[in-house]
């Protein structure tokens, strides 16, 4: 008789007990933040057919073009169909489909719109995601990017210019440009937010090796973090700590920070990954490493071992959410 394998074990697979309606991931930040490839590794983990991503990016109301006649950037709310952003993360959190906009990076045009049916995970990135109450209420999980301005604009530069078109100049006078509704409209969604995620360098962002990057999530009490003391703990070898846990404040409120070495050892790595990856019930043989924690560096993809296991406690999140009625 011939053997039948059994499909490796979900974060989210099916169980008595476990809500129908989709998960929502919101992932917001500034332009260039690291929002795209955060959300691809949660993509990886579950499988692109459990996942749905939407980027609030295709909510745009004029093109690139049109946004230089009347002089308004995209983080302008007003530059946005924040209404329509409403009802569709409304109608995708009750399992409903959307006939969503799209917004064409490379060129800056407003391309036809498409049918987006929601799956078992919906992760929803972009710049104004938490920027009213109505759409805040839709998420599951809520994640806000905030690496150092210097490391996000050597990002843009580099994104900007190799993938979007841009000239130098015109990266550069863009950042000017939209700074004053960065300030007034991105950053202050970081409040709203259940998990910071802050990638960090020990120096100056363009002598940074982009796989050794450090990360410090601010972990608000609004979610629970069962397995975090363990994990500190496990990764404590002889008197060195490539992960430390601390409670602290964040805008004068308690929270857990947590503090990811970037130069992490792949043994350090497989192992915090696999006490991650066990707490969600799943066996670790299940966990695919190659599919985590990869990011481009120009024409070239390459691994962080700190955006792994962001990647993976994030997914840890959505998993817990996943498991509640």
């Amino acid at each position: 008789m011939n053997r039948v394998e059994e499909k490796p074990a979900s974060p989210t697979e099916e169980s008595p007990g476990r809500r129908t309606r989709p998960v929502l991931l919101g992932i917001v930040g500034d332009s260039a933040a690291g929002k795209t490839t955060l959300t691809k590794g949660i993509v990886n983990i579950f499988g692109a057919e459990r996942v749905t991503a939407v980027c609030t990016d295709d909510y745009h109301r004029y093109d690139r073009e049109a946004r230089k006649e009347l002089d308004i950037t995209p983080l302008n709310p007003k530059c946005n169909y924040i209404e329509i952003m409403e009802q569709h993360l409304k109608l995708l959190s009750l399992g409903e489909p959307i006939l969503k906009p799209v917004y064409g990076h490379s060129h800056g045009t407003l391309d036809a719109p498409e049918l987006v049916e929601p799956r078992e995970v919906v992760v929803v990135e972009g710049l104004l995601g938490y920027h009213t109450k109505n759409m805040r209420d839709c998420f599951d999980v809520k994640v806000y990017l905030d690496p150092p301005e210097a490391l996000r604009r050597h990002w843009k530069m580099q994104r900007d210019t190799s993938k979007r078109n841009y000239e130098r100049e015109q990266v550069l006078a863009d950042l000017d440009k939209r700074e004053p509704d960065s300030e007034a409209f991105i950053r202050p969604q970081r409040q709203h937010t259940d998990i910071v995620v802050r990638f960090h360098s020990s120096g100056p962002s363009q002598d940074v090796d982009p796989a050794s990057l450090h990360v410090r999530l601010v972990l608000r009490p609004v979610l629970n973090h069962p397995y975090l003391v363990d994990l500190a703990e496990k990764t404590n070898v002889d008197g060195l700590q490539p992960i430390r846990l601390e409670l602290s404040r964040d805008a004068g409120k308690p929270v857990d920070i947590l503090e990811v070495e970037g130069a992490l050892s792949p043994e350090a790595a497989t192992m915090v990954e696999s006490v991650i990856w066990e707490g969600m019930g799943l066996d670790d043989h299940d966990l695919d490493r190659d599919a985590i924690g990869l990011f481009q560096d120009g024409n070239d993809t390459l691994r962080s071992e700190s955006l792994a296991l962001t990647q993976l406690l994030l997914v840890s999140q959505i998993a817990k959410a996943h498991t509640t009625t």
